[in-house]
């Protein structure tokens, strides 16, 4: 009985120490589980014919993360190819946060701020965008936004490498919002707000 205290008091303290900070590395008994064989990227294989060991991946793979089932949230576009006119997510606050967020960094340089098409690098010699409220932009449907800002047009360089799709359509709900913004007017606010602000319908 003694024996199997004691026995059990060492083990014990041997797991309290395991985890100490060590300047050595740990003994591996098996390594098989810590160090897997595998290729480096474009490293040589002996075993294909080819001496290649990156593979095409077999057709009809789809990476994980990458299915893409739903054509108008990852395109666009409907099953026809025909641009959407409306945004298919739920236009909420936090979207519209989210929008102005990625908007500032990936637009305004640009669109400016308030869209008009004087960001930064117009001041400095690029080709200004037309302002969002453009004739022509206010009638464009939200599906054109979203291609618009992913695979870019004239001057603009495409953004679907460095916006994810989620974030392209909260810069869709945001850019309506800048339209809305230039081209509302006093009738476009709620009747309680307009009271308040001590307006009346004009």
């Amino acid at each position: 009985m003694k024996r199997g205290i004691v026995i059990f008091v060492l083990l014990a303290t041997v797991g309290c120490f395991r985890d100490l900070p060590k300047d050595k590395p740990p003994y591996k008994v098996q390594t098989n589980m810590f160090e897997q064989p595998r290729y480096e990227t474009q490293s040589e294989s002996q075993f294909f014919p080819d001496h290649a060991a990156m593979r095409v991946p077999p057709t009809g793979t789809v990476a994980r993360g990458f299915l893409n089932e739903d054509p108008v949230y990852y395109t666009g576009k409907d099953d026809r190819g025909q641009l959407v006119a409306r945004i298919p997510l739920p236009v909420t606050s936090e979207l519209m946060q989210r929008g102005q967020d990625r908007y500032n960094i990936y637009c305004t340089p640009c669109h400016g701020k308030l869209g008009d098409g004087q960001g930064m690098v117009v001041k400095r010699g690029l080709l200004p965008p037309p302002p969002y409220w453009d004739p022509r932009l206010l009638a464009v449907p939200d599906g054109h936004v979203f291609d618009v800002i992913s695979n870019g047009i004239r001057n603009m360089p495409p953004y679907k490498y460095q916006i994810p799709v989620s974030d392209r359509w909260a810069v869709v709900a945001y850019f309506r919002a800048l339209q809305r913004a230039h081209t509302a007017t006093i009738n476009d606010i709620p009747d309680a707000e307009r009271a308040a602000m001590g307006q009346g319908s004009k």
